[in-house]
């Protein structure tokens, strides 16, 4: 029995075939958590739960799963309940960055009401969705844990990705309060709110080139940019890091942490 005695539990995590939600998976499965990987990326994500199936013996299936679909997070529950009979923990982390401006004055990327409702669609009514329909089982079994990926850019805006941070900002917020709805049902609600972390998949060389448009600098001003944030512990986060802030937090070994969300950094701060 490990530490975070999470053994045998069932997880299930949206945007987990890459990114935060690959790492946060693995994690997961390293102490014995069973996971539905809910993502998109089909290839991917068959990928990744053959491979933590294999490397950590415990069970891990995907499903193709679009969070903004009621219906497809449905069947994503069904499927999770069929596998699994109970869900333990949902890590509510499926997420899209699409860098815009709310004005461009020469128009090339300017925010448009489609990227408004895609991002929307995907970062906070995904996370509604999901929350929902896995609250309700966890609300008939009297136990579990959602942990709402956020980001620190949902307190600090960003620049050239407001509809981003606003979607993350959302979050804190509903974090606060499905604790107060549900934390009577014996379910915690927890927030995880990362700064600037190794590069992944996300941070694409066109979501670079957008938000360097955007910010009026060049590609390679922008990434310098991030060694000049002052970061007190002199590094960008890895993503392994964040996971195992998500693994204590659904664990009993956070058993009174609720309703509040957690910044995850490294001290980083704009002064």
């Amino acid at each position: 029995m490990s530490w975070l005695d999470l053994e045998g539990k069932a997880a299930i995590v949206t945007g987990g075939a890459s990114g935060i939600g690959k790492a946060c998976c693995e994690g997961l499965a390293e102490v014995g958590v069973h996971i539905l990987i809910a993502d998109v990326n089909k290839e991917s994500g068959t990928e990744v739960a053959k491979d933590l199936a294999n490397r950590f013996g415990v069970k891990c299936i995907f499903q193709t799963v679009d969070v903004s679909d009621q219906k497809s997070v449905d069947v994503m529950i069904r499927v999770a309940l069929d596998a699994f009979k109970h869900i333990d923990i949902l890590v509510n982390n499926a997420g899209i960055l699409i860098p815009r401006l709310l004005v461009d004055p020469a128009g090339k990327e300017e925010l448009s009401e489609d990227v408004w409702d895609k991002v929307v669609a995907i970062n906070q009514k995904g996370i509604f969705l999901c929350a929902q329909a896995a609250g309700r089982v966890m609300v008939k079994q009297g136990n579990g844990v959602i942990v709402n990926m956020a980001s620190e850019s949902g307190l600090e805006g960003s620049e050239g990705q407001s509809v981003y941070a606003g979607t993350k900002g959302a979050i804190y917020a509903l974090t606060r309060s499905w604790a107060k709805e549900l934390g009577k049902h014996g379910v915690r609600v927890v927030g995880v709110a990362p700064g600037i972390l190794e590069v992944t998949a996300l941070r694409s060389p066109e979501y670079e080139r957008a938000l360097a448009y955007a910010r009026g600098i060049t590609v390679e001003q922008l990434r310098a940019g991030y060694a000049k944030i002052s970061i007190p512990l002199g590094r960008s986060g890895k993503l392994n890091e964040v996971a195992d802030l998500v693994c204590f937090l659904a664990s009993n070994r956070g058993s009174y942490i609720h309703g509040t969300t957690i910044n995850i950094s490294g001290g980083k701060s704009r002064a």
